[in-house]
Protein backbone atom coordinates (compact mmCIF):
# COMPACT_ATOMS: atom_id res chain seq x y z
CA UNK A 1 0.00 0.00 0.00
CA UNK A 2 0.98 3.55 -0.85
CA UNK A 3 2.45 5.55 1.98
CA UNK A 4 1.12 9.35 1.92
CA UNK A 5 1.85 11.92 4.32
CA UNK A 6 -0.58 15.11 3.97
CA UNK A 7 1.32 17.80 5.71
CA UNK A 8 -0.01 21.76 6.50
CA UNK A 9 0.65 24.77 8.49
CA UNK A 10 -2.55 26.85 8.77
CA UNK A 11 -2.77 29.78 10.86
CA UNK A 12 -6.71 30.39 9.97
CA UNK A 13 -8.39 27.04 8.88
CA UNK A 14 -7.16 27.37 4.62
CA UNK A 15 -4.94 24.96 4.63
CA UNK A 16 -6.19 22.70 7.27
CA UNK A 17 -8.90 22.49 5.59
CA UNK A 18 -7.54 22.10 2.27
CA UNK A 19 -5.18 19.32 3.82
CA UNK A 20 -8.05 17.41 5.05
CA UNK A 21 -9.56 17.51 1.38
CA UNK A 22 -6.29 15.84 0.18
CA UNK A 23 -6.03 13.34 3.05
CA UNK A 24 -9.46 12.06 2.42
CA UNK A 25 -8.59 11.90 -1.38
CA UNK A 26 -5.52 9.81 -0.92
CA UNK A 27 -7.47 7.26 1.39
CA UNK A 28 -9.75 6.84 -1.63
CA UNK A 29 -7.55 6.11 -3.80
CA UNK A 30 -6.09 3.58 -1.92
CA UNK A 31 -3.42 5.15 0.15
CA UNK A 32 -2.20 4.82 3.51
CA UNK A 33 -2.25 8.26 5.30
CA UNK A 34 -1.20 10.32 8.01
CA UNK A 35 -2.50 14.11 8.29
CA UNK A 36 0.07 15.77 10.05
CA UNK A 37 0.84 19.52 11.26
CA UNK A 38 3.75 21.59 11.34
CA UNK A 39 4.67 23.18 14.51
CA UNK A 40 3.83 26.96 15.51
CA UNK A 41 6.85 29.20 15.86
CA UNK A 42 4.56 31.97 16.48
CA UNK A 43 5.05 33.30 20.30
CA UNK A 44 1.63 32.21 22.44
CA UNK A 45 0.74 35.92 23.11
CA UNK A 46 1.06 36.92 19.45
CA UNK A 47 -1.48 33.97 18.83
CA UNK A 48 -3.50 34.61 21.95
CA UNK A 49 -4.19 38.18 20.63
CA UNK A 50 -5.71 37.13 17.66
CA UNK A 51 -9.12 35.32 18.29
CA UNK A 52 -8.90 33.38 14.94
CA UNK A 53 -5.67 32.32 15.51
CA UNK A 54 -6.29 30.70 19.23
CA UNK A 55 -9.43 29.35 17.81
CA UNK A 56 -7.33 27.42 14.76
CA UNK A 57 -5.09 25.91 16.97
CA UNK A 58 -7.56 24.49 19.00
CA UNK A 59 -9.12 22.79 16.63
CA UNK A 60 -5.59 21.57 15.55
CA UNK A 61 -4.30 20.43 18.57
CA UNK A 62 -5.67 16.87 18.26
CA UNK A 63 -3.57 16.20 15.13
CA UNK A 64 -0.02 15.13 15.76
CA UNK A 65 3.13 17.79 14.96
CA UNK A 66 4.92 16.16 11.66
CA UNK A 67 8.55 14.88 12.09
CA UNK A 68 11.29 13.61 9.80
CA UNK A 69 10.12 10.21 10.43
CA UNK A 70 6.73 10.69 9.11
CA UNK A 71 8.72 11.89 5.74
CA UNK A 72 10.87 8.87 5.68
CA UNK A 73 7.79 6.74 6.20
CA UNK A 74 6.27 8.07 3.53
CA UNK A 75 6.54 7.37 -0.24
CA UNK A 76 4.84 10.45 -0.79
CA UNK A 77 4.15 14.21 0.45
CA UNK A 78 1.25 16.61 0.11
CA UNK A 79 2.35 19.89 1.83
CA UNK A 80 -0.14 22.57 2.43
CA UNK A 81 1.12 25.76 3.29
CA UNK A 82 -0.17 29.51 3.23
CA UNK A 83 2.08 31.80 0.89
CA UNK A 84 3.83 34.50 3.09
CA UNK A 85 5.38 37.37 1.12
CA UNK A 86 5.70 35.28 -2.03
CA UNK A 87 7.43 32.87 -0.25
CA UNK A 88 5.97 29.89 2.21
CA UNK A 89 4.67 30.41 5.69
CA UNK A 90 8.01 30.59 8.01
CA UNK A 91 6.84 27.62 10.17
CA UNK A 92 6.77 25.63 7.12
CA UNK A 93 10.71 27.06 6.39
CA UNK A 94 11.56 26.07 10.04
CA UNK A 95 10.69 22.58 9.68
CA UNK A 96 12.48 22.06 6.22
CA UNK A 97 15.78 23.80 7.81
CA UNK A 98 15.45 20.49 10.06
CA UNK A 99 15.78 17.98 7.33
CA UNK A 100 19.17 18.33 7.17
CA UNK A 101 19.80 14.97 8.70
CA UNK A 102 17.66 12.90 6.85
CA UNK A 103 18.58 14.97 3.32
CA UNK A 104 22.14 13.56 4.21
CA UNK A 105 20.85 9.63 5.00
CA UNK A 106 19.44 9.94 1.88
CA UNK A 107 16.10 9.65 3.40
CA UNK A 108 14.32 11.95 1.06
CA UNK A 109 15.60 10.12 -2.71
CA UNK A 110 13.05 9.31 -4.83
CA UNK A 111 9.70 10.55 -1.94
CA UNK A 112 7.32 11.99 -4.50
CA UNK A 113 5.96 15.78 -3.73
CA UNK A 114 3.62 17.73 -4.54
CA UNK A 115 2.02 20.90 -2.91
CA UNK A 116 -0.66 23.82 -2.40
CA UNK A 117 -1.08 26.86 -0.91
CA UNK A 118 -3.51 29.70 -0.50
CA UNK A 119 -2.55 33.69 -0.03
CA UNK A 120 -5.16 36.70 0.56
CA UNK A 121 -5.14 37.40 -2.91
CA UNK A 122 -5.13 35.85 -6.38
CA UNK A 123 -1.62 37.13 -7.52
CA UNK A 124 -0.64 37.35 -3.45
CA UNK A 125 2.56 34.67 -4.75
CA UNK A 126 0.48 31.43 -4.62
CA UNK A 127 2.45 29.78 -7.55
CA UNK A 128 6.33 31.46 -6.43
CA UNK A 129 4.91 29.72 -3.07
CA UNK A 130 5.18 26.31 -4.97
CA UNK A 131 8.26 26.94 -6.64
CA UNK A 132 9.98 27.56 -3.22
CA UNK A 133 8.87 24.13 -1.98
CA UNK A 134 9.97 22.67 -5.31
CA UNK A 135 13.81 23.70 -5.26
CA UNK A 136 13.98 22.21 -1.51
CA UNK A 137 12.19 19.57 -2.98
CA UNK A 138 15.08 19.18 -5.87
CA UNK A 139 17.75 19.36 -3.20
CA UNK A 140 16.44 16.22 -1.94
CA UNK A 141 16.56 14.28 -4.86
CA UNK A 142 12.88 14.06 -4.63
CA UNK A 143 10.24 13.52 -7.48
CA UNK A 144 7.91 16.53 -8.14
CA UNK A 145 4.44 15.46 -8.56
CA UNK A 146 3.30 19.20 -9.79
CA UNK A 147 -0.42 18.72 -11.02
CA UNK A 148 0.07 19.94 -14.67
CA UNK A 149 -2.61 20.40 -17.21
CA UNK A 150 -2.96 16.96 -17.11
CA UNK A 151 -6.69 16.79 -16.37
CA UNK A 152 -9.78 19.55 -17.08
CA UNK A 153 -10.06 20.37 -13.55
CA UNK A 154 -6.61 22.75 -13.63
CA UNK A 155 -9.26 25.15 -16.31
CA UNK A 156 -12.19 25.12 -13.70
CA UNK A 157 -9.56 25.95 -10.97
CA UNK A 158 -7.76 29.18 -11.44
CA UNK A 159 -5.67 27.03 -13.86
CA UNK A 160 -1.99 26.98 -11.73
CA UNK A 161 0.18 24.09 -12.49
CA UNK A 162 2.16 23.87 -9.95
CA UNK A 163 -0.41 23.11 -7.27
CA UNK A 164 -4.08 23.94 -5.98
CA UNK A 165 -4.21 27.22 -4.59
CA UNK A 166 -7.01 29.67 -3.23
CA UNK A 167 -7.84 32.54 -1.02
CA UNK A 168 -8.70 32.12 2.15
CA UNK A 169 -12.06 30.58 2.74
CA UNK A 170 -13.86 27.39 2.41
CA UNK A 171 -13.02 24.98 -0.41
CA UNK A 172 -15.34 25.12 -2.70
CA UNK A 173 -16.58 22.05 -5.17
CA UNK A 174 -14.00 22.97 -7.61
CA UNK A 175 -11.21 23.12 -5.40
CA UNK A 176 -12.30 19.47 -3.54
CA UNK A 177 -12.26 18.48 -7.68
CA UNK A 178 -8.78 19.51 -7.92
CA UNK A 179 -7.22 18.70 -4.84
CA UNK A 180 -8.65 15.08 -4.98
CA UNK A 181 -7.12 14.75 -8.51
CA UNK A 182 -3.70 16.18 -7.19
CA UNK A 183 -3.89 13.63 -4.15
CA UNK A 184 -4.81 10.98 -6.62
CA UNK A 185 -2.27 11.64 -8.85
CA UNK A 186 0.16 11.78 -6.10
CA UNK A 187 -0.92 8.13 -5.19
CA UNK A 188 -0.19 6.86 -8.49
CA UNK A 189 3.18 8.21 -9.36
CA UNK A 190 4.69 7.28 -5.29
CA UNK A 191 3.41 3.79 -6.11
CA UNK A 192 5.09 3.61 -9.44
CA UNK A 193 8.34 5.89 -8.06
CA UNK A 194 8.31 3.69 -4.88
CA UNK A 195 6.64 0.09 -5.58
Amino acid sequence: MTKILVLFYSTYGTNHAMAKVAAEAAESAGAEVRLRRIAETAPQEVIDGQDAWKEEAARQADIPVVTPDDLKWADGQFWSVPTRYGGMASQARAFIDTLGPLWQSGGLVNKAVTGMTSAMNVHGGQETTMLNLYISVMHWGAVIVAPGYADPVKFEDGGNPYGYSQQPGEVSETGRKSISYQAKRLVEIAGKVNG
